[in-house]
C-alpha cells in the first residue's frame, strides 16, 4: 500500500516561504501580523520566517507603519535585488533590452543598433545586455528571454522563418548563447511573447482560448490554446505570412523565397499599394491606414472604400484560422491594426463574422509600450521566481 509522503520540516518551511514571498511580491511592504494573516501563519512562526529570509537576503526591512493603535510596526519588502532578469526584443536593425529586479520594476535599458550586419551574434547580445547592465554593478541575470521574428525548431537547435535577420542561423544557438553569455537563456517567437503580455495584462487576461493576430510590415499569429501556448512540432505555429490565402501568390508559382500567401495579400507592402490605389499615402503601413481612417471619417469614400478592403483581406487570413482553432477571442495587434483603431477592427470583425460559421469576439490590443519585451519578461520573472522562492531552505 502506498502510504502519504509526510510533511517534514524542511518541507513545510519551503512551502511557507514560497507563500511569504509571493504575499510579499504581491501585496508588500508588510507588517509582520499583515503578513501572518494573509499567509494564515501564526505571529511566532511569521516572525522566524521573516528572519530567515533576511538572513538569506530575499527580503529587507522598509521602515515603520505610523499611526496605527498601538505599537508602531515595522514593515518588511521583498529585496528588489535578490535576483534579476532580461528580454531582449532582437528585429533586423537593432536590438532592444530591457533589465527588470525580481518584484518587475525595470531598471536597465539599453537599445543597440543591429543594420543587417551578420557578425558575431552572441557578441551583439553580449554587448546590448552590458549596455542595460551598466548602472547596475554586480547583477547577473538569473534568466535572460531573447524574442526573435522567428522560430526555433526544438528538433535541430536552428532558428527558422527568419531569413531576415543574418548571422542568427548557426547550429545549436542555444548552447551558444548560454555559453557565450554565462547564463540560462531561452530563444521565443516575438509574437508568441507579445500574447503572453496580452494574457497576463491585457484583452486576454482571463482567456484561456485565444488568437493574436500581428499585422505591420510582417504578419504573424500566436495560438493559446487551454491557457498555454501551442508552438507546433517545429516551433512554427502561428507563421501565418506564408499561409497559402485566396487572391495571393503561392509558393508554388513565385517560390518560397519570394513574397507570397498571406503576407502577399495583407503584408504591410500590400496594404500601402491597396491604398495607394485609393488615394492615401502613408510613409509605411501604420501612417497610410491611419490616414485612411481619417480621410475617411472626413466623407472620403475611396479611403473608406480602401479600409474595406484591406479588412477583407485580414479577415481571409483569419478565417481559415478561426475555422481551425475556434477561439472565443482573437486580439489584434501591430502597427497597421492598432493604427486603424475601432474602425479598422469593427471592419476586420464584420468581414471575418461574414466568412466564418463561428464568431469569435475582436479587440485591440491594451499592452502598453514594447509588448515583446513585456512578454519576455514575465516569462523570465515566472522562471527566477520558481526558483529563487523556492531555494530558501537547505535540503
Amino acid at each position: 500500500m502506498t502510504r502519504p509522503t509526510p510533511g517534514t520540516p524542511s518541507l513545510l518551511r519551503a512551502i511557507n516561504d514560497r507563500a511569504a514571498l509571493q504575499a510579499l511580491l504581491e501585496s508588500g511592504p508588510l507588517t509582520r501580523p499583515e503578513l501572518g494573516a494573509l499567509t494564515g501563519l501564526s505571529k511566532p512562526t511569521a516572525s522566524q520566517l521573516l528572519t530567515r529570509l533576511q538572513a538569506v537576503g530575499l527580503v529587507v526591512a522598509d521602515g515603520i507603519r505610523e499611526g496605527l493603535p498601538g505599537r508602531t510596526a515595522e514593515l518588511y519588502r521583498l529585496n528588489p535585488a535578490a535576483a534579476h532578469v532580461a528580454a531582449l526584443d532582437v528585429t533586423p536593425a537593432r536590438i532592444e533590452v530591457a533589465v527588470a529586479d525580481i518584484t518587475g520594476t525595470v531598471v536597465g535599458e539599453h537599445r543597440l543598433t543591429t543594420p543587417r550586419s551578420r557578425g558575431d551574434v552572441v557578441a551583439k547580445v553580449r554587448a546590448a545586455l552590458d549596455g542595460a547592465l551598466t548602472g547596475l554593478p554586480g547583477a547577473v541575470p538569473h534568466q535572460v528571454v531573447i524574442g526573435i521574428q522567428g522560430a526555433l525548431d526544438p528538433g535541430t537547435g536552428r532558428l527558422g522563418y527568419a531569413a531576415h535577420i543574418p548571422g542568427w542561423h548557426i547550429p545549436e544557438l542555444l548552447p551558444a548563447l548560454r555559453e557565450g553569455l554565462g547564463v540560462p537563456v531561452a530563444v521565443e517567437n516575438d509574437v508568441n511573447l507579445v500574447a503572453l503580455a496580452e494574457q497576463a495584462h491585457g484583452t486576454a487576461r482571463g482567456h484561456h482560448d485565444f488568437v493574436l493576430l500581428w499585422a505591420g510590415e510582417g504578419l504573424g499569429a500566436a495560438l493559446v490554446l487551454g491557457g498555454r501556448l501551442h508552438r507546433g512540432a517545429t516551433g512554427g505555429a502561428g507563421e501565418v505570412g506564408y499561409m497559402p490565402a485566396v487572391g495571393a501568390p503561392s509558393a508554388r508559382e513565385v517560390g518560397r523565397h519570394a513574397t507570397h500567401g498571406y503576407q502577399a495579400l495583407s503584408g504591410g507592402a500590400a496594404v500601402r499599394a491597396l491604398l495607394r490605389s485609393h488615394g492615401v499615402r502613408g510613409a509605411g503601413p501604420a501612417q497610410a491606414v491611419r490616414n485612411a481612417v481619417r480621410a475617411a471619417e472626413a466623407g472620403d469614400e475611396r479611403a473608406a472604400e480602401g479600409l474595406r478592403q484591406v479588412a477583407g483581406r485580414l479577415a481571409m487570413g483569419l478565417a481559415a484560422i478561426t475555422a481551425v482553432v475556434d477561439p472565443g477571442l482573437v486580439v489584434l495587434t501591430g502597427g497597421t491594426l492598432l493604427a486603424g483603431g475601432e474602425t479598422l477592427r469593427a471592419l476586420v470583425e464584420r468581414e471575418l463574422h461574414a466568412l466564418t460559421l463561428p464568431r469569435p469576439r475582436l479587440r485591440l490590443s491594451t499592452v502598453e509600450g514594447n509588448p515583446v519585451l513585456a512578454g519576455a519578461l514575465d516569462l523570465a520573472l515566472t522562471a527566477t521566481r520558481q526558483e529563487v522562492f523556492g531555494s530558501t531552505v537547505s535540503p
